[in-house]
């Protein structure tokens, strides 16, 4: 059992093992991760991280003793607003990031409708199936239920027909994506938001991903879809810094369309004997890093350096969107919005061609059948990327030749001869330990090679996909 050490460790001895415990992590800045990190620049980085430590020790549990930290996210409300169409009425907060921004809104939301209809004992959100789960985590958290509804087949947006058939007396929320996470598109925001105020119902828009560059790719006279507070209905909107503002993490503002609904987002307590408690988010203590680094990078790189990287982004995506369908076995999922995308094959299995593309030490996401759109690799394409295309795209050429000749489908069968023998309530414990420990995974190992463990939880039902994973990480973090 690990203790706390007897002596303290001299600063050298430190250093050489946070360095021994780093060795197997992948690298974060050199271009080849497709997803996770956004990495402006050498310069850029240094200037947040200059920012972060100047400011590590101040703890704005108290905003009062460090009014340099209340103008650093008055200033970014402010640049967010106006950026996203907000007119001088619109106020918001910083947050930890996407999670915190898009649940505060949903806690926000609820509370609002605490207060003017009270005759709602369990209040019901209606979320497209491509809205991100931190919506569902909302719902988890603070006792709503949540009502999915299915995509348009074709475009695989939010389809506004079952939004509409899905309202109920008890509905108070519904969320539209700008773009989508799986897919890359935007949702048709301007219809949610006329049945938002057909029904007086609260619109939200999920903009964490696109909501910084899409209103760039506009003035580069691309196509965007109205998705900001611009759209009448649109109630908040969430839009992460830490994302394509290249900014450190964790960084995000969430922004409502007036101070009457952002009363509902603040927690005020005196109740006890301690110290007067009054919070904007979710946080108490916490360090005035993240909004000093978003604040000083943001001012770095500047409206004409934001304009030039979504123009090298959106050039580098065309070109691994063109390089892809170029490719024999593989093909676009749905053709995108912004920066990011998903494709798959049809001839080989895309986990093994994760994995021959991890042995060449690029990283990619998996993302595993849904609906009618079966399992699926994802890109995010960022400014570490764009030099990176070509590289890429003839090792994806090499390595989706390898994967068709690479046996699949044996996990899945396991997977399937498990579910028929054992009930539902033995599943985590016996069936999916049984077939970590055939991959030498118990225990919490990591695994070297993904494709088994995602062939096997591609072929679960979903609801038995997160009681597996659940079983996993319980074993990872023990």
């Amino acid at each position: 059992m690990m203790r706390i050490p007897a002596k303290g460790l001299g600063k050298e001895a430190l250093l050489e093992k946070l360095h021994s415990y780093a060795v197997a992590d992948v690298p974060s800045l050199d271009g080849r991760m497709w997803a996770y990190v956004y990495h402006p620049g050498q310069e850029a980085y240094e200037v947040g991280q200059q920012a972060y430590m100047q400011f590590l020790a101040p703890n704005v549990l108290d905003f009062t003793v460090y009014p340099s930290t209340v103008q650093f996210e008055r200033d970014l409300v402010a640049m967010a607003a106006a950026h996203v169409g907000g007119d001088e009425q619109v106020v918001g907060n910083f947050t930890s990031g996407g999670t915190e921004s898009c649940m505060l809104a949903v806690k926000t939301a609820r509370d609002y409708f605490r207060v003017r209809r009270p005759e709602i004992h369990t209040p019901e959100i209606i979320l497209p199936e491509s809205a991100h789960p931190a919506f569902h985590k909302a719902a988890h958290y603070f006792g709503l239920k949540v009502i999915s509804t299915p995509l348009d087949p074709r475009s695989l947006r939010a389809d506004p027909d079952t939004v509409r058939a899905a309202i109920t007396p008890c509905t108070i929320l519904i969320v539209g994506s700008a773009p989508s996470y799986p897919y890359g598109v935007v949702d048709p925001i301007p219809a949610l938001g006329q049945i938002a105020l057909d029904h007086g119902l609260w619109l939200h828009c999920d903009a964490c991903v696109g909501g910084f560059m899409l209103p760039y790719l506009r003035r580069l006279g691309i196509a965007v879809p109205d998705f900001d507070f611009g759209v009448p209905g649109v109630t908040s909107l969430s839009m992460d810094l830490h994302k394509y503002g290249y900014t450190p993490k964790g960084a995000s503002i969430v922004l409502y369309r007036h101070r009457e609904l952002r009363k509902h987002q603040i927690f005020a307590f005196s109740r006890w004997p301690g110290y007067t408690v009054v919070n904007n988010t979710m946080q108490g203590s916490k360090t005035a890093g993240p909004v000093a680094a978003a604040w000083a990078v943001v001012q770095f790189i500047g409206d004409d350096g934001y304009l030039e990287l979504a123009r090298r982004s959106y050039e580098a995506t065309q070109r691994l969107i063109a390089g892809i369908e170029g490719i024999d076995g593989l093909r676009l999922i749905a053709r995108p919005d912004m920066f990011l995308f998903a494709f798959t094959s049809d001839t080989a299995s895309i986990f093994h061609i994760i994995d021959e593309m991890r042995e060449r030490h690029w990283v990619i996401q998996p993302q595993l059948a849904f609906g009618t759109v079966k399992e699926n690799i994802h890109l995010t394409v960022s400014a570490s990327n764009v030099p990176w295309v070509d590289a890429f795209l003839a090792d994806l050429r090499q390595c989706t030749e390898r994967a068709a000749t690479m046996e699949s489908g044996r996990y899945a069968a396991m997977v399937h001869e498990f579910l028929a023998s054992l009930s539902p309530s033995a599943w985590v414990e016996d069936a999916f330990g049984q077939m970590l420990e055939t991959l030498g995974l118990k225990g919490g190992a990591l695994p070297r090679r993904t494709a088994p463990i995602n062939e096997m939880l591609n072929a679960l039902p979903a609801g038995l996909r997160d009681l597996a994973l659940t079983s996993y990480l319980n074993d990872v973090f023990s």
